[in-house]
């Protein structure tokens, strides 16, 4: 009853005339930053953290959370329309989002998108009203050996219970691989396959190879096949949303799935990007339509959007509650509160408790706001499909080169984007998944890390993946998942046996 007292007197604080003000400017910007590809919702709270230092703290952090809430939904708009993940959590939407779009679904995408994005997001919100002591205890017993049970587990997924042959789907993972091992060894700070190009000394940017992979290469493909000088069809009413709602309610069961999966991993703390793989993964797997995933199926963009917001928005529970940022955004967020003389932790909800629950009611408040907003200006943004092809491939080009600079401020790195997209280009043409490459870019530095943390502590001892319930059950789930296909089948055969003829 205490927390739901607070609770109400943090709406108090949140529905003030200028935190609503703040709100919604923090959600126009966040979807703009969300649209730019290479911004990324931490380098739009980081680049818009001085304009917030004039207010408030409690105004200060409700502007830059829904800086981070317009980011998310942003990220999704570029991703469905042109398949351009606008952040890195977007790319699995990118593959049932874009060929929604192509078949004149890009209301109905886009739609489900923003509305998935929302119940991932208020799920999480209500998880940290309800369960932040509990939640926080648990990610404590986080360690290295955890954190590469879980990346381990998102890899075994996508081997064993994706559709493509697991050939195809490890030769991309080992490519990622490979990528992700270049530049400056945190553990021994030697160089690595660098081949004397100090611009590798940090490795490649996932932000550039995913421009490259997914944008540059769709443009490829295009031009391969004729640019076209006519636009998409496109559905210009707010029926289709309507239509849409209609629909998502038959995918429960994946929504609370995705729920589930992205709280988990924002927590712990994995984040939103192999938060969206996974639950995308798993959904393809448990779907009655699997076939049709990357064919343009809508509970394929329910799952990645859903798991991403909730994940994004769990991993502020570990920066309030233990001081410990759970994501990028969640970092700069961490580094805002520094600067207004607050110290988050245990004590952040005894001697704060006015800001602590402002910002929780402005959670609940932010997401409605980015929903309503984002969902007025779907027939705004499913217009774009109707300037043809030939006219905007060359603004997309720029976009992604500008995108690709502003990372680094390096042309090297838009160098790169070009490669990136020849590569993306390549692997499409011979039916190899962009999926696994890009996961294993994203987490194999950081599962590489983790893995070398856990033998130095261990004294070499592999036994340290088996060590205590908690990574045991994540490592064994994780070679249910590899060997899934021979599992099922095993189980098939046996079912066969003892059932009668």
């Amino acid at each position: 009853m205490e927390e739901i007292t607070n609770l109400f007197n943090g709406f108090a604080v949140a529905l003030q005339p200028f935190n609503i003000l703040v709100m919604v400017v923090g959600i126009v910007l966040g979807v703009i930053i969300g649209v730019l590809p290479g911004l990324g919702g931490a380098n739009g709270v980081a680049i818009l953290l001085p304009l917030t230092f004039s207010m408030s703290p409690t105004s200060a952090i409700i502007m830059l959370s829904c800086i981070y809430w317009g980011a998310l939904f942003g990220g999704a708009i570029t991703s469905v329309l042109f398949n351009i993940p606008g952040e890195p959590w977007s790319v699995a939407t990118t593959f049932d989002g874009h060929p929604m779009s192509q078949q004149g679904k890009a209301g109905e995408a886009l739609t489900a998108a923003f509305t998935s994005s929302f119940v991932g997001a208020l799920f999480a919100v209500i998880v940290i009203t309800l369960v932040a002591p509990l939640v926080a205890k648990f990610a404590l017993q986080f360690g290295p050996a955890e954190k590469f049970s879980v990346f381990f587990l998102a890899f075994c997924s996508f081997i064993g219970m994706g559709k493509e042959p697991p050939f195809k789907t490890i030769v991309s993972m080992m490519l990622g691989f490979a990528l992700a091992a270049v530049g400056l060894d945190s553990v021994t700070g030697q160089l690595r396959l660098t081949f004397g190009f100090p611009e590798l000394l940090n490795g490649f940017d996932f932000l550039i190879a995913v421009i490259g992979l997914f944008g540059i290469g769709e443009i490829l493909l295009t031009m391969e096949d004729g640019l076209s000088f006519r636009g998409n069809s496109a559905r210009i009413d707010l029926k289709v949303v309507f239509n849409t709602w209609k629909e998502l309610p038959r995918y429960w069961a994946t929504s609370l799935r995705s729920c589930l999966i992205g709280c988990w991993m924002g927590i712990s703390p994995a984040g939103a990007t192999p938060a969206s793989f996974m639950s995308y993964g798993i959904a393809k797997r448990m779907s009655k339509r699997g076939h049709n995933f990357g064919k343009g199926e809508i509970e394929g963009v329910i799952a990645p959007e859903t798991a991403a917001h909730a994940a994004g928005t769990a991993a502020l529970l570990p920066m309030l509650s233990l001081g410990v940022p759970g994501s990028p955004t969640a970092a700069v967020l961490l580094g805002g509160l520094l600067i207004w003389g607050l110290q988050p932790g245990p004590l952040l909800f005894v001697e704060q408790k006015e800001f602590v629950w402002g910002l929780i009611a402005s959670m609940y408040l932010g997401n409605l706001t980015g929903l309503i907003v984002v969902l007025t200006c779907v027939p705004l943004f499913a217009a774009i499909l109707r300037i043809p092809f030939s006219i905007i491939a060359p603004v997309i080009l720029v976009v992604c080169a500008i995108g690709a600079y502003t990372v680094h401020n390096s042309t090297f790195d838009v160098v790169m984007m070009l490669v990136f997209g020849i590569i993306g280009y390549v692997m499409k043409k011979c039916d190899y998944p962009l999926a696994p490459l890009v996961l294993a870019i994203v987490l194999g530095d950081k599962a590489e890390e983790a893995f070398r943390q856990s033998l130095l502590g261990s004294g070499g001892s592999v036994g340290i993946f088996f060590s205590n319930p908690l990574v045991s059950t994540i490592m064994t789930l994780g070679l249910i998942a590899l060997f899934w296909p021979i599992i099922s089948n095993g189980l098939t055969k046996l079912k066969a046996v003892v059932s009668p003829a």
